[in-house]
């Protein structure tokens, strides 16, 4: 069996908001010193598979830095490792990818030129550890078309989701994209194995018809009925990390220890590329519970059930509660940072109050479905001044600056966009 991984990691993330202006979604920070696609990628390394290409489009620049060469995935290797795949405009009518599938469509010649009879279909969004070999095998033993891993979600979620129904041999009888009543609780995972053949066959034929050609649409349900498609259980932890809300919730959970989530297993390590820092430390009068605190963090407040990214400073006096906070962020003395998200070398001046009063039910003005939780949100780069107050909900822009608050008097009420 010949086995390349194809990464789709180009989406725009457009539900995480400011965390993804300035960044692919694969790109965002997770649990202080990862970024999100580090899963998918250490699970194919760990899995034996060598031979992966990663698709970007959407602010790729971050995420190309990030992967460089492969180094720390064990993948800048003179045959095979890791290859970045970007759209480009050509005279065969290369393009924009329209989606998923046309991204791996415009790409056939990657598998070509591996001679892979077997390719495997991930996204580089979701936070997961799994071992793809055992799908692989019994992609073998059923020679099957198509092979999806799938689990069970709550019922309430399920309009989020493809989903799957199976008869007793888990073969694959109807697909659902999104339904809004559900007779099945089965979720599609987005994790393919294909048969390299049927799938170049389904993308060329497809394409025809379909410029915005997806697997969830357009390819799954072609096969149905006309090929051996099976589902492959997962009872693993698995979790799309693509709404703020679910970043928040997750990252909550990894704190408080109430995670399925085991970044501590030495049998299947999560590789990331990280640069070299000293180690955290914590200043005497600090209080720290129940927090991550990665190398580079210097904390001389109080920080609870949070997380710090490498190079963050707590001033003396400051508290951060049930935050996280990326790389390089200042927080000035006094400050109160609560339930709130702070991107990269984010600076709050002293005494201000982040994540302000009770209202957590006025959801943001200006993104009311994608802010409504009470969680306020920091972009890169922002400098927030002294004594300021922000409620709830309130999105503050990338880089802006402190002439920015100046038409708030001081206090920026829950539900506010600032910049």
């Amino acid at each position: 069996m010949r086995v390349v991984a194809m990464i789709l990691a180009g989406g725009a993330g457009t539900r995480l908001g400011v965390l993804a202006d300035v960044r692919a979604k694969p790109a965002v920070s997770f649990a202080g010193k990862f970024r999100v696609i580090d899963f998918t990628l250490s699970n194919c390394v760990n899995s034996g598979i060598f031979d992966v290409a990663v698709l970007t489009q959407y602010q790729p620049h971050s995420l190309n830095e990030h992967i460089g060469i492969g180094k720390p995935w064990d993948l800048d290797r003179a045959r095979g490792g890791v290859r970045l795949l970007q759209p480009y405009q050509a005279r065969d009518g290369q393009s924009w990818y329209g989606g998923t599938a046309d991204a791996i469509r415009q790409n056939i010649g990657y598998i070509r030129e591996y001679h892979a009879d077997t390719v495997v279909i991930l996204s580089g969004d979701h936070i997961y550890k799994m071992d793809y070999r055992p799908m692989l095998q019994f992609h073998r033993d059923h020679r099957a078309d198509l092979t999806l891993a799938v689990m069970n979600v709550r019922a309430e979620e399920t309009s989020r989701f493809g989903i799957v129904l199976t008869d007793e041999s888990r073969v694959v009888t109807n697909f659902l994209e999104k339904p809004k009543e559900s007779p099945s609780t089965l979720a599609n995972m987005g994790v393919y194995v294909f048969a390299a053949e049927v799938l170049v066959e389904r993308l060329q034929t497809l394409a025809q018809e379909h410029h915005d050609l997806d697997f969830g649409k357009h390819v799954v349900p072609s096969l149905l009925g006309k090929g051996s498609v099976y589902a492959y259980p997962f009872e693993g932890f698995w979790v799309d990390v693509g709404t703020v809300d679910a970043y928040w919730q997750t990252s909550m959970e990894l704190v408080g220890g109430k995670s399925g989530l085991d970044l501590y297993d030495p049998s299947w390590l999560i590789h990331t590329r990280s640069t070299e820092r000293p180690p955290a430390k914590v200043g005497p009068q600090a209080v720290v519970q129940e927090s991550m605190l990665c190398n580079g963090c210097i904390a001389r407040g109080q920080v609870t059930r949070s997380i710090l990214s490498p190079g963050v400073y707590v001033s003396p006096g400051a508290v951060v509660r049930e935050s996280v906070i990326m790389q390089d962020t200042w927080i000035g003395p006094g400050a109160v940072v609560d339930r709130c998200i702070l991107d990269r070398n984010v600076v709050v001046g002293m005494g201000t109050q982040l994540g302000y009063g009770e209202d957590y039910s006025t959801p943001n003005q200006a993104e009311p479905d994608k802010f409504f939780t009470g969680i306020t949100v920091v972009g890169l780069g922002a400098h927030i001044p002294g004594n300021t107050r922000i409620g709830r909900n309130v999105i503050i822009k990338p880089d802006v600056d402190e002439e920015a608050f100046a038409g708030f008097g001081g206090v920026a009420p829950s539900g506010a966009t600032i910049g």
